[in-house]
């Protein structure tokens, strides 16, 4: 009776996968194969175009950018000031454009494609019962089981790490959106109604300003889990600081991997403050 599973065969649900995952890539590989190179050499250009330009020019950007966006406040602008120095001075700035460049792109596609779900899941009951599970199963997913339809579809380098990070990043931006409208008073929207607005016209000029700091608060998770991937996505060859952190690990090179770490942290603290600087809160 305890036994009664050794009965029933075993579905054979990996070989279907990997059929059906091979299915996809043969079948789209006329869009993934440009994707893979065209886009791939774009993205690696922009990182060098970055790159080139002179490390202390862009650090003093950041930081005067930094000064006002906290209220003229010194403190994020000396962090920013140090924080990229020392990046500049440990010899890493190159793989910081690098990173950067693949937080920037996975994070701009993300909010171009989760807020427009998230306006539809607000106007749609319909479309909020389809597509809450699949962020679901998005959210709760492993980060580094992404990574297997990324190199399926994209082979290596940094295209598929910013695929994996589009796919675990884009729910909050989803979310955030979606709850943002549904908080939008009622009121102002049957007022807007009143006065005989459009749909355009109440969404874009009463829902999605008066939602907008639960929407930010979303693109700000949405960077930040992008940023997160920076070392997951290393390991199927993306370049930048995870790429650095690997390496260390795999020669438990403590001090070269602490380094590398630090350059992520203090690139992540800077764009979270930069990113909160749009939801109003102040931070320091």
């Amino acid at each position: 009776m305890l036994n009664f599973m050794e009965n029933i065969p075993e579905i054979p649900l990996a070989p279907y996968v990997s059929k059906f995952t091979s299915w996809i890539s043969d079948t789209f590989a006329f869009l993934f194969d440009p994707l893979k190179n065209e886009f791939g050499d774009g993205l690696e250009d922009f990182a060098d175009m970055l790159a080139a330009v002179p490390p202390v020019i862009v650090i003093l950007i950041v930081a005067l950018i930094a000064f006002f966006i906290s209220g003229k406040r010194i403190g994020l602008a000396s962090f920013s000031l140090v924080g990229l120095l020392l990046v500049w001075n440990q010899g890493l700035w190159e793989e910081l454009m690098l990173s950067f460049t693949l937080v920037l792109v996975a994070s701009i596609l993300s909010i171009v494609i989760g807020v427009p779900i998230g306006i539809l899941m607000s106007k749609s009951k319909a479309a909020e019962s389809i597509i809450t599970p699949i962020l679901d199963f998005m959210q709760t997913m492993p980060a580094f089981v992404y990574l297997i339809p990324a190199v399926a579809f994209f082979s290596i380098g940094m295209v598929p790490g910013i695929f994996a990070s589009l796919i675990f990043a884009t729910p909050p931006t989803v979310r955030f959106t979606n709850l943002g409208i549904r908080q939008v008073s009622k009121e102002l929207v049957e007022a807007s109604e009143a006065f005989g607005s459009t749909g355009a016209q109440k969404l874009f000029k009463v829902e999605l300003p008066m939602a907008k700091p639960t929407i930010m608060a979303g693109i700000n998770q949405t960077v930040m889990l992008s940023l997160s991937m920076v070392v997951i996505a290393s390991m199927i060859g993306a370049p930048g600081l995870g790429r650095e952190v690997l390496s260390a690990l795999q020669r438990a090179d403590v001090g070269t991997g602490f380094v590398a770490g630090l350059g992520i942290v203090i690139l992540a603290i800077i764009i979270d403050r930069f990113t909160q600087s749009f939801t109003g809160k102040k931070r320091v």
